[in-house]
């Protein structure tokens, strides 16, 4: 097996592989890969909680980006376009990307990305309904049955080391295209706190550029819902 430049930490059990990823990376200062095959006490973005499916790839990857923390809202952008690669190439399923930060297939939710900074360390967390033979309402999974472990693990390993390429080139150099591409946002209906409109694009910094009547505006945060899907 290739040698990686981080620590791969397998559990079978864990409370959020967010929580231990960053424990264990600032404890030994090494960038820090979290794999689990079960997570009792997960959370998605705003402190939501993950609903287990049958099977799933649970997996943190914390580490030192050495981005201006200003370019951090790119991080979930990069990590989805990593992940989507890593999914077609290891499971041979294309998945869509929802700004910011969750994985569709047929308009399903699939899987989805949390991203969480303290200080110059970041921790991004990736997790995929792999199998779910009955989903809740607005979910699926990749799969038709389970897998081994063995997979598993190299589906996170593999958007780790995709993700880790993408970050190494720097900030300005995120694949803003590769994400548009992929992206099942745009021309969309959206809903946010702040109005609706149309999504159009997402610019250089990775916020979404929604039309609205006249005018364009720049969504940064929140909830970005598409309207009569989800």
């Amino acid at each position: 097996m290739m040698a990686t430049h981080y620590d791969i930490v397998h559990l079978t059990s864990v409370g959020s592989t967010q929580d231990e990823a960053a424990r264990i990376a600032e404890a030994n200062d090494r960038p820090t890969l979290v794999v689990a095959a079960h997570q009792v006490a997960g959370r998605g973005r705003s402190g939501r909680h993950w609903v287990e499916p049958d099977q799933a790839l649970f997996s943190s990857y914390s580490f030192r980006p050495g981005w201006p923390p200003s370019t951090f809202p790119r991080l979930p952008l990069c990590a989805g376009v990593a992940i989507r690669r890593a999914i077609a190439d290891g499971a041979g399923v294309t998945v869509d990307l929802k700004w910011p930060n969750d994985l569709l297939v047929a308009s399903l939710k699939v899987g989805g990305i949390l991203v969480e900074a303290s200080g110059d360390r970041v921790t991004v967390g990736c997790g995929i309904n792999l199998f779910w033979e009955t989903p809740v309402e607005g979910a699926g999974a990749l799969l038709d049955g389970k897998v081994d472990d063995a997979f598993v693990t190299s589906l996170g390993t593999r958007w780790v080391d995709g993700f880790v390429a993408v970050v190494d080139e720097g900030p300005n150099e995120w694949p803003r295209d590769a994400y548009l591409a992929a992206c099942s946002t745009i021309g969309s209906e959206v809903a946010w706190d702040g109005g609706t409109g149309t999504a159009v694009d997402v610019d250089a910094s990775g916020a979404l550029v929604v039309r609205a009547a006249d005018a364009t505006t720049t969504v940064i945060a929140g909830d970005v819902h598409l309207l009569g899907r989800n």
